[in-house]
């Protein structure tokens, strides 16, 4: 065989098997030895997987599941009361004679702070030195530590009686009697009635300081009954309730009174702006007495009329807190739970303070409000399968006016909040396991959406937050689409009504009406069901089989659906192309109708198909008129624009009866659906809202002023004297 030319070598070189192998062998051998020279960096390198352009990366993230309300409490942290106060003021008043000029600067002076500090931490090392000589006396001398265990209880009894002397007074307001025992021990002063009006009768006609200080004193023992060991004592009920009435009837005109503010005042800054005053000096331990034993109260009372009456009061009283923000998350965070387990007036009034905290203070207050209220939210829906629905309902609402006053800010907080819904979604759309569609299918999940869906249709005509709409569509379809079964009907009616929401607010088309009529056309009930017991849709996700084959699941099922259909319909009943929306849902609803037997079911039915088709002949009617063409879209949009202002379709009228037998419908049924009981074990029953809650909800005043002083003031007293 001769010898190659020189292309026939060229091409061998390039293609040949054995060329290439003998390649790779090198290039193998070179890399190895280039390894051994660079050390362990390219060991490393070389271990690192390569991905290739042309193959496709399978692998799947692993799911991180995280509770809901991680993106409000990543940043939540209680701030505690750092003050080494007891709370209780002194009754001697004789620093009142002093100058104008100089309590504020040796109050406030830096130099007398660092002075002050220097003295605190001399005083601490001399107490903790006595300390250790008295430790060394005991264990050297056993018979003195005998004698100071036997004067102990003496001593505390003074210290107790000492507390609450009164003696340089020069009125002697409540002057009390003092009880012993047998042996001669003070036991403690006893408050009366008298004591309690005469101190409360020389403050409004005499103006003395030391009767307020004295009544200060005793709120604050009031507030602290039971909580801690005090030496004080209250004749009997009446005595408690007439102290704490008083005190939070006109606490906050006289602390006004003494700092020269009128009682319309409600600005953080003037307040601000008299701490360089001089009668600052001697109103600020008052008004801090004031704030933190209220606090206390609102932790100890659990009468809701009680502490709805003292919130009421607390409210106009929240601009003393500027001058001291240590004690606002204490208050964010007692009003918050009061609002969220609350209910009727004590949730309206908690939220009331919660939005004028919000709104009156720093940005870091809102961050604070928005975080414990969303956790407090989505607490109260998880704390029960079935849950009371119109209370979720208020909260619900009340949040979505909370995240209103900073859009922006809730919007941050809201997108990271739908991302770990959609997370989670994907997980069960991915491995449809159990704990993922418990996860999905559960009332924290679905109020997270609810809650969402809520803010977008109240913000989004003055705010772009179309983005966001989009992605809460997506993510509602989703769910829609995870639980296909009869079983999850009532979920996914609820998502239908979502859909609805956003659609009308929006002013986007979405698409409902196969979800509805997957409904309407699934046959459950064959040959006659049983009539079965009353069914709420909206306070249910899952019902049980055994409910399926029931009549009332068929009724309920037809009712929901015509009236999320006929919300739809109304939506677009105005709008030009109305005729070409509803032909095919009217096909299937005649289809509907003909199937079947019952006859209230056919006249529900009957009656909607004959007013969407009134519908139709209205619109085509006016759309034959018209000359201009679908690509006209101003045309478009100012089509029927006259009579949708003065609401005269057909289908409108029809609209009203609807929501008109929804709401007699509603009004029949309990907050708690009634299931089959599938275990032997009873299910203990919720007790119903009381009206004050019911009038909230309707009339939507849950943070409007609440000005209920007068008509609480008996109740509360009469439950007082009955404790």
């Amino acid at each position: 065989m001769g010898k190659l030319g020189k292309k026939a070598r060229k091409f061998a070189k390039k293609n040949l098997q054995s060329v290439l192998r003998d390649r790779r062998k090198k290039k193998a051998l070179l890399k190895k030895r280039y390894s051994s020279k660079n050390g362990q960096s390219n060991v490393e390198d070389q271990k690192k997987p390569v991905h290739h352009s042309n193959e496709r990366n399978t692998e799947v993230e692993p799911f991180e599941d995280l509770p809901l309300d991680a993106p409000f409490t990543e940043n939540d942290s209680d701030v505690a009361d750092f003050s080494d106060s007891d709370g209780y003021l002194s009754e001697d008043i004789s620093y009142e004679n002093g100058t104008d000029s100089e309590p504020g600067k040796l109050l406030e002076g830096d130099k007398c702070t660092s002075e002050l500090m220097t003295q605190n931490m001399k005083i601490q090392e001399d107490l903790a030195l006595q300390k250790r000589k008295l430790e060394r006396l005991k264990r050297k001398h056993p018979s003195f530590s005998k004698f100071l265990e036997k004067h102990k209880k003496d001593i505390e009894a003074m210290q107790n009686g000492e507390v609450f002397s009164d003696e340089d007074e020069t009125s002697n307001p409540g002057r009390d009697s003092v009880t012993e025992d047998n042996q001669g021990k003070i036991k403690g002063r006893v408050l009366t009635v008298s004591t309690i009006s005469s101190w409360c009768r020389l403050i409004k006609e005499e103006n003395k300081e030391a009767a307020f200080v004295c009544v200060l004193n005793a709120y604050r023992a009031a507030c602290y009954y039971g909580a801690e060991s005090i030496g004080l004592k209250f004749q009997n009920a009446e005595t408690f309730c007439s102290l704490v009435m008083s005190v939070l009837s006109e606490a906050d005109n006289i602390l006004r009174g003494l700092l020269g503010l009128s009682s319309s005042s409600y600005k953080k800054e003037a307040i601000l702006e008299l701490k360089d005053t001089p009668q600052w000096v001697n109103v600020k331990p008052q008004m801090k007495s004031y704030l933190r034993s209220t606090l206390s109260l609102l932790d100890q009372v659990t009468d809701s009329e009680i502490l709805g009456f003292a919130l009421t009061r607390f409210r106009a009283s929240l601009p003393f807190f500027a001058a001291f923000p240590y004690l606002l998350p204490r208050l964010i965070k007692t009003t918050v739970h009061l609002w969220a387990t609350g209910g009727g007036m004590l949730s309206s009034a908690s939220f009331s303070i919660i939005w004028d905290v919000a709104s009156l203070f720093t940005t870091d207050c809102f961050d604070t409000c928005l975080a414990k209220a969303f956790v407090g939210y989505l607490a109260q829906s998880r704390a029960t399968e079935i849950v009371n629905n119109k209370h979720l309902q208020f909260l619900r609402n009340s949040l979505v006016d909370l995240c209103s006053l900073d859009v922006q800010k809730s919007l941050s907080k809201a997108t990271v909040s739908v991302r770990q819904l959609a997370k989670i979604l994907q997980w069960g759309l991915r491995t449809k396991k159990k704990e993922a569609l418990q996860r999905i299918c559960s009332w924290e999940y679905i109020s997270c959406i609810n809650l969402w869906v809520g803010f977008i249709a109240v913000n989004i005509r003055d705010y772009d937050l179309q983005p966001f709409s989009v992605t809460m569509v997506q993510l509602i379809n989703g769910v829609v689409g995870l639980f296909p079964g009869p079983r999850y009907f009532p979920l996914r009616l609820n998502c239908i009504r979502w859909l609805n929401d956003l659609s009308n607010s929006t002013g986007v088309f979405i698409p409902i009406a196969s979800f509805v009529l997957d409904v309407l056309e699934y046959k459950i009930v064959r040959g006659g069901g049983k009539a079965g017991p009353a069914l709420f849709f909206q306070s249910v996700l899952k019902l049980p089989k055994n409910c399926l084959k029931s009549q009332t699941f068929q009724d309920e099922c037809i009712t929901s659906a015509i009236e999320q259909l006929s919300s739809h319909f109304l939506q677009w009943s105005y709008h030009i192309s109305f005729p070409d929306l509803a032909t095919i849902p009217l096909i299937h609803l005649k289809k509907f109708y003909e199937s079947k037997t019952k006859e209230s079911l056919r006249r529900a039915v009957k009656h909607l198909i004959e007013q969407v088709e009134k519908n139709v002949d209205f619109v085509q009617k006016k759309r034959d008129e018209v000359a201009f063409s679908p690509n006209d879209h101003q045309s478009v949009e100012a089509f029927l624009q006259f009579e949708k202002s003065s609401l005269s379709s057909p289908f409108t009228q029809y609209y009203r009866s609807v929501l008109e037998k929804a709401a007699l419908r509603g009004s029949h049924k309990n907050d708690k659906i009634s299931l089959p009981r599938q275990e032997k074990s009873k299910r203990k029953r919720e007790q119903p809202l009381n009206n004050a809650a019911d009038e909230s909800l309707i009339n939507g005043s849950g943070h409007k002023d609440l000005d209920t002083a007068n008509g609480t003031k008996k109740r509360v007293k009469r439950r007082a004297l009955k404790a």
